[in-house]
């Protein structure tokens, strides 16, 4: 079962932040931070890479309907080709902090890397979006908002198969890349430095 609190003080704030998409090769990395509210429970919540899409979408309304406050946010694809996707994934996370309606004293983020915001205290968790609620809540709210988006985009480019893949490099998205080239959405410093070598730009 997952843990509501991390910390024993009462008094503490808590903010769960997790990401999604840091492996894709097209779209936006998404970020979430979440501050529960007291006795905040469902059953089904867990890491979002544990649950299935139904779960995650009916999870997503229920944390936003039930939780004291949550924000989405992201960079964008230029974005993460400019400053690479480690410190993008971050300032996604900064981003979505800037976004809630009350502040935490305390951030808990998924990982073991994390680049300080503001005065507040942090700690990262490895493996915490399958240990703490705040960061599963927070993990599912990233996931969701994340594919909705690659599915509307999959409407202007449905040759890369978005709708299934989300942008991550399966053997149809790096075929399409092949024959068609690259959209607006595409991460160039993935597509050419990492997965795709030899493709011409």
């Amino acid at each position: 079962m997952l843990s509501p609190n991390f910390s024993n003080d009462y008094n503490q704030v808590e903010a769960g932040c997790d990401e999604a998409g840091r492996g894709c090769l097209a779209g936006p990395v998404y970020a979430s931070a979440v501050i529960l509210s007291n006795g905040f429970f469902h059953s089904n919540l867990n890491d979002s890479k544990k649950v299935n899409a139904k779960t995650r979408f009916e999870l997503r309304n229920f944390i936003e309907q039930n939780v004291d406050s949550w924000a989405v946010a992201w960079c964008t694809p230029e974005e993460i080709d400019q400053m690479n996707i480690l410190k993008s994934s971050f300032i996604a996370m900064h981003r979505a902090l800037d976004g809630l309606e009350n502040k935490p004293t305390l951030i808990l983020v998924d990982g073991n890397r994390f680049i300080p915001y503001s005065n507040t205290d942090h700690v990262c968790i490895i493996k915490g979006d399958g240990l703490y609620s705040s960061i599963a809540a927070a993990s599912i709210l990233a996931k969701t908002h994340r594919d909705q988006y690659m599915c509307k985009m999959h409407e202007h480019y449905p040759e890369y198969d978005w709708i299934n893949n989300k942008g991550y490099p399966t053997k149809k998205h790096i075929e399409a890349i092949k024959k068609l080239g690259l959209t607006p959405l595409h991460r160039r410093t993935f597509c050419s430095k990492f997965l795709i070598p030899g493709l011409e730009f």
